[in-house]
């Protein structure tokens, strides 16, 4: 587990192997703001499910994109220079790689994000 500030509680470790059924939703019943696990792996990516609340530190990916899908809540995504997008439930928006940006939820937001397995979670 890697927990910074005391704060985020993310894991890469695979919770469904291929040729599994797994129900999202009951995984995403945790209440546990700022808790992520990586679902299930799709060729060289990962499809991870977050549950959060409040701001996530800036921080960037210097290789990969990041895909974002918003399941459940309202999702802030800030970007580096000011830009600011908001996403609701069925929205999806993708973090090129090298970005420098910032997720924020004002209530409980559930999300999924598809990246390469080797995205580093918290940044690099």
């Amino acid at each position: 587990m890697n927990k910074i500030d005391g704060r985020y509680d993310i894991t890469k470790d695979v919770l469904f192997a291929g040729a599994q059924a797994f129900d999202v939703g009951a995984v995403a019943a945790v209440q546990t703001p700022w808790w992520n696990r990586t679902l299930c792996t799709v060729n060289d990516s990962v499809v991870r499910l977050a549950v959060i609340e409040g701001e996530f530190h800036w921080h960037r990916h210097d290789e990969e994109d990041e895909f974002f899908y918003v399941v459940e809540g309202r999702l802030g995504l800030d970007i580096e220079g000011g830009e600011s997008v908001e996403l609701t439930p069925a929205q999806a928006y993708v973090v090129p790689r090298g970005v420098v940006h910032r997720t924020r939820a004002e209530g409980r937001t559930v999300i999924l994000m598809v990246e390469q397995a080797s995205v580093v979670p918290t940044g690099d």
